[in-house]
């Protein structure tokens, strides 16, 4: 039996804890509020991020993370993306110096423009064969209803990788293995910030038509950024790509999407953050992943008009036009 820090007590960190549960694993959670821990810990539940849902009582959680990682042989990161390195250092001291580490973030580090991988690499002093992403079309509340899915868990070690799958491998959640962390993690970081536009778009009163074809293209910077930095095209068709995607941009479970929505309505970040009392990690993101871009010379229409609409500096009225306008070319180009 595998023991499992899970750190993060947000949807998709409880949700994942509860198929680690369900698979046969021991987890502890931690979480920055004693309140919610208490929640999980003593009455099974999370409510205030899956209200209504029963957890295993394999689970526990407690807010000291000392706590949490004692023993650990898998540690799950579930915190958001720009918060990591703060609490890497933390809690560095504290973590098995044997542990697998699983992050489940999907975004880039402001500033530095690195990936989570490399940001726990860098953090925690670790070679790349002790660190694991997990990616794919995984709405938390629907598998927190465990419905199907499957997910991919890329690592370039495959014991590692096998290690994490065989940890969640539960009834309803299928995981697939991938040596192409490069790609796997990319697509979900910039998936989100396609979901954006295309939440936008809809929010506008726009129809399918549209928001298909910035699915479509979105797809193709996701691959070109990603082809550029090492990652293999074969990921982009994948759960990881394609398939995390689709989810993500269609699916009015999704956080980004909603987001977008708000946005294409004529709300600011601020008031949309005011009445969801969250942020959608590709506001965050967009900016880096930009940035990421530029660095390496790959054109990202799509991910430059949702950055200058989040940071107010492209009127919403001109998104569309800002990507309709731009030159003809191959579509495979």
């Amino acid at each position: 039996m595998s023991r499992v820090a899970v750190m993060g007590t947000g949807s998709w960190g409880t949700t994942f804890a509860m198929v680690l549960a369900d698979a046969g694993a021991e987890v502890t959670m931690w979480g920055r509020r004693p309140e919610v821990c208490a929640d999980i810990a003593k009455r099974h539940q999370n409510p205030d991020y899956l209200p209504g849902l029963d957890l295993p009582e394999a689970i526990t959680a407690d807010p000291d993370p000392a706590v949490a990682l004692d023993g650990a042989d898998i540690v799950v990161l579930a915190v958001p993306s720009q918060t990591l390195r703060a609490n890497l250092t933390d809690w560095r001291p504290l973590l098995n110096s044997s542990a697998v580490t699983v992050s489940l973030m999907k975004g880039v580090e402001d500033g530095t423009l690195r990936r989570m991988s490399e940001v726990i690499a860098e953090v925690l002093g670790i070679g790349p064969e002790r660190i694991t992403v997990v990616s794919g079309p995984n709405l938390a509340s629907e598998i927190a209803a465990r419905q199907p899915t499957a997910t991919v868990v890329a690592g370039i070690d495959h014991e590692a990788a096998e290690l994490v799958a065989a940890a969640c491998w539960a009834p309803y959640f299928r995981p697939y293995t991938n040596h192409d962390v490069i790609g796997v993690e990319l697509s979900g970081a910039i998936k989100n910030v396609i979901a954006l536009a295309v939440g936008m778009v809809e929010g506008m009163g726009l129809g399918d038509n549209s928001k298909a074809s910035i699915i479509t293209r979105g797809l193709a910077e996701i691959t070109r950024l990603g082809v550029a930095l090492g990652a293999e095209p074969a990921t982009f068709a994948g759960l990881a790509g394609m398939g995390d995607l689709v989810a993500t941009c269609a699916s009015p479970l999704s956080r980004n999407r909603s987001f977008g929505v708000h946005l294409g309505q004529g709300m600011s970040v601020g008031e949309v953050v005011a009445i969801t009392n969250r942020t959608a990690e590709g506001v965050k993101s967009a900016g880096p992943i930009l940035g990421l871009a530029r660095a390496h010379g790959v054109d990202m229409p799509i991910t430059e008009a949702v950055t200058g609409v989040v940071r107010g500096e492209l009127p919403l009225s001109e998104l569309a036009g800002s990507l309709l306008s731009r030159r003809r070319k191959s579509e495979f180009s």
